[in-house]
């Protein structure tokens, strides 16, 4: 078999259940990587309005307000690979509904804003039960390594979609682009069902709803070097939504060569991010939440490339260094949480971290198009950029957030390697 040679220097391949994960984690961020490129194109050339796009993009990322903490709830009762399955097939239904009415006709505003409400409703509740399968497939010792090596494959598969995306994009149109991410989602549908892995303690699915957000919530806030960094980044991605996701193809249109440019700059993001997953291999940084909150004010390098028009090869070579950080940074954010948080708690606590991280975003959707209206698409990229900054140096407050080490994030309640907690007991949907 292909993974054996591999497998013989990392163990972790040797695990069935994170080989079929592996094979996901190519498949979907690829088919996703056409949908980047996609809608950004789609809605431009439909209504030429960067407003209209900071609505699409807007109600893209608002379903993560409510059904991140109902992913959260579930992944914590029910096996997480079906939560992640359903999540897939509502992507399949969004992006590719809204390929085929590109193809076939002019879909007007409200259609595209309610398609992409349902891709963003998947996403939502993909996150906290992606964050809490990985630690049931795989025991504690082989945890970074999984990590590391999953990233690869999710950030492998985004750049290839992306850069074919883009290409696509600018020969057929976006509504192929779109077409191809719901036909694509849909074949991760066999490999999810092939996953086996351990069931949730029977006790998970005793409290109703809402006493097991409140104990999301207890556990989330008793560690302050975790809020205080999705604080943090509450802010860096609501000004990175508007400067960067909703202003970049705007850019990128305009100077820099349309939507291959775009697509180019994406993959080069995503390289950077699979130079970071093989860096992280090996990396583990002495203070990691120090290097967390170093790297998120790093974020300012997006819109500050864009901002000062610079040539397309230095848009990318700076997309290029920032995504070697951030998935260095990413697979310590992963770990940490994974060790630091018990089994059982994981995936709320996961959802906090995403609805925290990521609930201003919409707000940067919304607000880019008309700042960008009225005061410049260069001005509002120096503020975003700005913005970035300070919060990022307001982070470094906390004591914890200075000092706490690796070391001290040791694994709270019933290690993930436990034999109990590895051993395959149910073949479910993933």
């Amino acid at each position: 078999m292909l993974w054996r040679a591999p497998g013989r220097r990392f163990q972790v391949l040797a695990i069935r259940d994170f080989r079929l994960l592996l094979a996901d984690r190519l498949l979907a961020p690829a088919s996703v990587g056409f949908s980047m490129v996609g809608v950004s194109f789609a809605v431009l050339n439909l209504t030429g309005s960067a407003a209209d796009l900071s609505y699409v993009l807007a109600a893209q990322i608002a379903p993560m307000l409510v059904f991140s903490l109902v992913g959260g709830v579930a992944a914590d009762r029910f096996p997480p690979q079906r939560v992640i399955l359903a999540a897939n097939l509502a992507i399949v239904a969004g992006e590719g509904t809204f390929g085929l009415l590109v193809l076939t006709g002019r879909p007007p505003l409200w259609a595209m804003i309610a398609l992409e409400a349902l891709n963003g409703t998947g996403s939502a509740i993909f996150y906290p039960a992606s964050q809490a399968l990985l630690p049931r497939l795989v025991p504690d010792a082989l945890l970074q390594e999984a990590s590391s090596i999953s990233r690869l494959a999710m950030n492998s598969g985004q750049m290839t979609g992306a850069a074919a995306g883009g290409l696509l994009v600018a020969a057929a149109g976006p509504g192929w682009a779109l077409t191809l991410c719901g036909i694509g989602m849909t074949g991760t549908v066999p490999l999810m069902l092939a996953i086996k892995g351990t069931r949730a303690a029977p006790a998970d699915r005793g409290p109703g709803m809402l006493t097991a957000l409140r104990e999301g919530w207890t556990e989330f806030r008793s560690h302050t070097w975790l809020w205080v960094i999705v604080v943090q980044f509450c802010l860096i991605m609501m000004a990175w939504c508007a400067a960067f996701q909703v202003l970049g193809p705007v850019v990128a249109r305009a100077h820099l060569g349309g939507p291959a440019a775009w697509g180019a700059i994406t993959a080069a993001d995503s390289c950077g991010l699979i130079a970071g997953g093989v860096v992280s291999l090996r990396f583990t940084p002495r203070r990691p939440m120090l290097f967390v909150v170093l790297t998120g004010g790093a974020v300012a390098i997006s819109p500050l490339s864009l901002a000062f028009v610079l040539p397309l090869a230095m848009v990318c070579l700076a997309s290029f260094c920032l995504g070697v950080l951030v998935e260095m940074m990413m697979v310590q954010w992963v770990v940490a949480m994974t060790r630091a948080i018990p089994p059982g708690m994981l995936a709320r606590v996961s959802s906090y971290d995403a609805l925290g991280s990521m609930m201003a975003m919409p707000v940067g959707a919304l607000i880019a198009g008309p700042v960008a209206a009225a005061i410049g698409v260069s001005s509002a990229q120096f503020a975003a950029a700005g913005v970035i900054v300070v919060v990022s140096a307001l982070a470094l407050i906390p004591r914890d957030v200075r000092t706490i080490r690796s070391d001290q994030l040791g694994a709270a309640g019933a290690a993930p390697g436990d034999a109990a907690a590895s051993e395959p007991v149910f073949a479910a949907p993933r």
